[in-house]
């Protein structure tokens, strides 16, 4: 841990075999608690991912290679907005270069390890995610989940060196989940003490003791009346206090007679209560009521099958439909279905980071008011519509390339269809559109610079 004044603050920095650049000063960190943690991070699961990655070979092998290894190992435990930023350039490159692999390598045979990679890595940036860093983490690990379940059905039964990378991967973000909740739960830590760096950028002996804290904060003007009037009190105040044991000369006797401790019949006489204002509340704000957690529901009601409330449920299974049956998912968190058979339509409603697997759909697929869906379609289905969503990726099969895909008030949807060596084409679906007046009515087409 390296602590650095920067403009009257005492700031800190911890990395791993990294070395700050900062004004051309070079300054050399020291390990820390925080750095051994990490490190035991480094010689775990990352080093049995590393392995994994070298033997499964290939792509996985390259696209790991010098990039992540770099990227993990480059570690920022506290450092303030301004250096941080600088500091993480390096881990963005890193991060843009893994994903440009991925991009550039789409009809790899291991594009699902490399997309599970490619969708995750950026948890790393989780420093500059305060005050919740552990939830960015695990929303990143969910990222990757769609494609490490692919990884896993694939090689379930061909080759175990497939299935142990994909356990070892994961655990490297458990494990890093478990490390922000054990040093950084709400941030970077700021350091209170260590050497301070001097204006040429070399640190100081080791001997040096710390700086002192700074000191407390002045008194705040009093807000009511004038400035001169609020001296005058407090001037008034110190006065009264600087007196000693002389500040009761000025305290009034009271008689015995008017004691009501030594007369009980002053004590039975009712009290006059002075009115005036109430006391101020509490300024504590009152705590938030709970959110209200509903049951998880998949049952058949009539002819609609309703899933709803259902969260991290990865096995969600539909199987005894029939034509005439509609399926309708709602609020789903975090969570996989998957429909058989023929029925006539499908609904997922105001759900997140859910996917839905189906064979045949006759009438309509709808997707509404929902956050990074994916759907992928096993048969056919005519139509898929897609509305007041955020991210929503459709895989197509060959049966289902004349599908109508109709959306509106949706951002972040991709469309991929299948080649023939069995990979996926990703197409963007337009998001903003050019209308003009052709002299007799409004001719509206997506614009070039859509995507």
């Amino acid at each position: 841990t390296f602590s650095f004044d920067h403009q009257g603050e005492i700031l800190t920095f911890s990395l791993v075999n990294f070395q700050i650049v900062e004004n051309t000063h070079q300054v050399h960190m020291s390990a820390s608690q925080f750095v051994q943690a990490y490190d035991n991070i480094v010689s775990g699961p990352v080093a049995q991912y590393l392995s994994l990655s070298q033997k499964i070979g290939g792509d996985v092998a390259k696209h790991v290679g010098d990039r992540l290894t770099d990227v993990i190992s480059t570690y920022v435990l506290s450092s303030p907005q301004a250096v941080l930023t600088s500091l993480l350039q390096p881990v963005s490159k890193a991060i843009q270069q893994i994903q440009a692999y991925r991009e550039s390598n789409r009809s790899s045979p291991l594009f699902n390890h490399l997309s599970a990679v490619s969708e995750s890595v950026p948890a790393l940036g989780w420093v500059a995610m305060a005050p919740k860093p552990c939830p960015f983490v695990k929303e990143m690990q969910d990222a990757a989940m769609f494609y490490t379940n692919r990884v896993l059905k694939d090689y379930k039964e061909k080759d175990k060196t497939h299935v142990d990378w994909v356990k070892a991967y994961l655990s490297i973000w458990n494990e890093l989940q478990n490390y922000i909740k054990a040093h950084h739960t709400t941030g970077l830590v700021w350091s209170k003490s260590g050497p301070v760096a001097s204006a040429s950028g070399a640190a100081p002996p080791s001997g040096c003791p710390p700086p002192p804290p700074p000191g407390p904060p002045p008194p705040s003007m009093d807000s009511a009346g004038d400035s001169s009037g609020g001296t005058e009190a407090r001037n008034a105040l110190f006065a009264a206090l600087n007196k000693g044991a002389d500040i009761t000369k000025g305290l009034k006797h009271v008689s015995d007679d008017k004691k009501t401790h030594k007369n009980p019949d002053l004590r039975s006489q009712p009290t006059s209560v002075r009115s005036g204002p109430k006391p101020f509340a509490s300024a504590s704000p009152a705590a938030p009521a709970p959110a209200r957690s509903l049951p998880p529901v998949m049952e058949l009601d009539g002819k609609k099958w309703k899933v709803e409330n259902q969260e991290g449920a990865q096995d969600l299974v539909i199987s005894d439909t029939e034509l005439k049956q509609v399926v309708y998912a709602y609020k789903c968190n975090k969570s996989t279905l998957q429909v058989k058979g023929k029925l006539n339509s499908i609904t997922v409603d105001n759900c997140k980071k859910m996917g839905l697997v189906f064979e045949d759909v006759v009438g309509i697929v709808d997707i509404i008011n929902c956050k990074d869906i994916k759907v992928q379609v096993m048969g056919k289905v005519p139509t898929i519509s897609i509305n007041k969503t955020d991210g929503c990726h459709v895989y197509l099969s060959k049966d289902s390339l004349s599908c109508e895909i109709v959306s509106a008030k949706s951002s972040e949807m991709n469309v991929l269809v299948p080649n023939p060596d069995g990979e996926f084409t990703e197409l963007p679906v337009p998001e903003q559109f050019k209308t003009v007046w052709d002299g007799q009515k409004l001719v509206t087409t997506s614009s070039e610079i859509a995507g």
